[in-house]
Order: structure tokens, then C-alpha cells, then sequence
């Protein structure tokens, strides 16, 4: 069995107990199907499991399925799962300093170019949804997409919400305090809408060309999804934020330093993606073995 190849198409979720079936997930989708377990050993997907998950099958189908297995004595999936919350959180976080962030404009004088914070950083977005829909699959990566979106929209509601409240008279940050929330309010809409667009065409985009190269070649998959998503989500962001304020010339001046800011550093985010599948493959295989 090619260990490289281990989990590139399915995995092994559990068992359905008293039916002989195992529950397998799609990882190009995240689909979750039903399969009875001499069929696994008849189909390809048993080429694809790890050897953990081959043995287990094994034991479930020769003991008539009452033969104790690594998914009845703990959630062998724990790390996964850790995994998987960590990266929302760093996906969250992310998204909300982008936007906090805008308030702060940066002057490269040595460019002569003004920018945001958020320019640098917000890149690492697209390379954080590549981990999830390779590890996870289509659908969890969308949901850790909305999570994020519905997250950063309560924050900004809530502070919104703040700055309504009566002040302590004399306080000096009450005013500052104010306008940060206004300002961050307002590139709320369009941060949220390219958010959205971007990321959803990013993870589409990655699980197409997963399938397409049959799990092979990551590289390809992480530069193309994110060079198309980091065009779209600068072209939707700048219009709706400088719409009517801006002539068509200097928005379309901005999207082009933008875009070339965020794909230099979208270039680089595929050596993370192969340092990152092999340290999650690692670390979730030690916790499997213990």
C-alpha cells in the first residue's frame, strides 16, 4: 500500500453498529456514505484507507462485527478534531484583524503605495481554507467559511451596538472609539460579500482540481484556487467599498496593488500547504496509534 496516498480519497469514520457498515467520508466533498463492509473489501476505497483503518475493517467484518475496534474504546479522531478548531479559529481571527485592521492605512514610501494591514495577512485565509478542504473535505470547509462570516458579523454588531451606549462623561475615547467602529462597520458589507464570493470560489475551486488530478500535485490546486480567489474578492471589495467615492481608474489602480500584493504572498503559501499536510498526517496518525 503507497502511505503517500493514505486518506487522499476516503476515510474511515466508524462503524454503524448490528449492520456491518462502515460510515466513509468523500474527502473531495465531505460526503458521508454508507457501505457494507464486504463491499469496502471488494472496492477501491479499501486502497486508499490507512492501514489502521484497513485492520479495523478487517476485525468488524471477520468477528461479525462484534470484534472491539479503535472507534469503540476512544475517539480516535480527536486530534482531527482539534485540528479542525484551530484552524476556524485562526481563519476567524484572520478575517475579524482584516477588517479591525482597515482602519489603519500603511504608507510604503519606499513604493510609494498606501495599503492595510490586513493586505499582508488576509492571503493566509486562502491557504488556511486549501488545509481545510484538504484535510476535511468540500462541505466542512464551507461551513468553517460561514462560521467565520456570521462570527466576525456579530463582533462588529455588537461593538456597533457599544458605541450607542451612553459614555462616561470626559472620557478622551469615547469619540476615537466611535469612529473606529464606524469606519469598521462600513467596509463590513464589502469585506463580508468578497469574503464570501472568494472563499466559496477558493474551496470549490481546490476540490475541482483535487479531483481532476486525482489528489495529486497540491501545488497546482493551492496556487490556481487561490490566484482566481484573491482577483475576485479584490475586484468585489474595492467596488463596493470605493464605489461612487473613487473614479473607475484609481479603484481599478488599488485592485491591481492589491492583487499583486496578495498573489506574492499566495505564491508562498504552497510550501506551508505541503509543510502542513504532513505535519497534520503525523500528528493525527501518533494520536491514532496511542
Amino acid at each position: 500500500m503507497d502511505s503517500g496516498c493514505d486518506n487522499s480519497k476516503y476515510k474511515l469514520l466508524g462503524f454503524e453498529r448490528n449492520k456491518n457498515l462502515a460510515m466513509i467520508m468523500v474527502v473531495a466533498t465531505g460526503k458521508l456514505i454508507k457501505v457494507k463492509l464486504d463491499e469496502v473489501l471488494r472496492s477501491e476505497i479499501i486502497d486508499n484507507l490507512s492501514k489502521s483503518e484497513v485492520r479495523d475493517i478487517y476485525r468488524k467484518f471477520y468477528s461479525g462485527g462484534v470484534a472491539l475496534t479503535t472507534y469503540e474504546l476512544h475517539d480516535r479522531h480527536e486530534r482531527s478534531w482539534m485540528v479542525y478548531v484551530v484552524l476556524n479559529l485562526l481563519l476567524l481571527a484572520l478575517y475579524i484583524f482584516s477588517n479591525i485592521g482597515a482602519t489603519k492605512l500603511v504608507y510604503l514610501e519606499v513604493f510609494d503605495l498606501v495599503v492595510t494591514p490586513g493586505v499582508f495577512l488576509f492571503p493566509l485565509t486562502f491557504l488556511i481554507v486549501d488545509m481545510l478542504n484538504e484535510f476535511y473535505g468540500l462541505r466542512l470547509a464551507r461551513k468553517a467559511i460561514l462560521f467565520a462570516f456570521v462570527s466576525n458579523a456579530l463582533i462588529i454588531i455588537l461593538l456597533s451596538a457599544v458605541a450607542y451606549l451612553p459614555g462616561l462623561p470626559g472620557w478622551k475615547l469615547d469619540v476615537p472609539y466611535g469612529a473606529v467602529v464606524a469606519q469598521v462597520s462600513s467596509v463590513l458589507v464589502a469585506s463580508s460579500v468578497s469574503f464570501l464570493f472568494s472563499e466559496y470560489v477558493n474551496s470549490y475551486l481546490l476540490s475541482k482540481i483535487k479531483e481532476l488530478t486525482n489528489s495529486r500535485f497540491l501545488f497546482l490546486r493551492v496556487f490556481f484556487s487561490t490566484f482566481f480567489a484573491v482577483i475576485i474578492d479584490s475586484f468585489i471589495f474595492c467596488y463596493i467599498a470605493f464605489y461612487g467615492v473613487m473614479t473607475n481608474a484609481e479603484v481599478l489602480s488599488i485592485i491591481s496593488v492589491q492583487v499583486a500584493i496578495k498573489m506574492f504572498f499566495a505564491f508562498f503559501n504552497v510550501l506551508p500547504a505541503y509543510g502542513a499536510r504532513s505535519l497534520f498526517k503525523r500528528f493525527v496518525t501518533e494520536g491514532q496509534v496511542s
